[in-house]
């Protein structure tokens, strides 16, 4: 009996998977459900579409800015330097009654400020020495003169040029030498 039992459940089994269906081959979707999809993802890459533009408009609002706040500020490490000048200007003026040595030195010493402000900001100065070669890019020759030393080149300087880094704000004024 146990044997037929044995047997009965091995059976019973092959019954219940004859009857269970056979796994159903996934049917086409319909239109309607292909489109609700399509439109779904159309939705979706909208969204991502319209989150990505409005990134970049902030970015760009942020680059406006970050650009108006340079300009707007890019003399203040130039301007804290030459506080300090002003104010030696002012107290030199406050003195009563000065002697002359008291404002050459006090004149001496705003000098360095001023020199330290420039060089703090790098401002240096074009200085070209007697006889160097005229660099129509850092000098302004306003006149020829006739000299003792190779023409196109520097005889005297008439006032000092300065350049901020690498560019030019000033060009040295000088007097160039003649061709013989």
């Amino acid at each position: 009996m146990q044997e037929q039992e044995n047997q009965a459940v091995p059976n019973s089994q092959a019954d219940a998977a004859a009857a269970q269906p056979a796994p159903a081959v996934p049917a086409e979707p319909t239109l309607e459900e292909q489109l609700a999809s399509t439109e779904a993802r159309l939705a979706e890459m909208q969204d991502a579409f319209m989150r990505a533009k409005a990134d970049g408009e902030n970015i760009r609002r942020r680059a406006q800015e970050d650009v108006a706040k340079a300009h707007k500020f890019a003399v203040e490490s130039f301007a804290e330097a030459m506080v300090p000048v002003k104010d030696s200007l002012e107290m030199a003026l406050s003195v009563d009654t000065p002697s002359i040595e008291s404002l050459k030195e006090g004149v001496e010493m705003t000098l360095k400020q001023l020199n330290s402000a420039f060089e703090k900001n790098r401002l240096v100065e074009v200085l070209p020495a007697q006889g160097d070669k005229l660099d129509p890019m850092k000098h302004q020759a306003v006149a020829v003169v006739p000299a003792e030393q190779e023409a196109n080149t520097v005889v005297s300087v008439l006032q000092k040029g300065y350049m901020i880094a690498d560019r030019l704000l000033r060009p040295a004024i000088v007097t160039a030498a003649q061709a013989k």
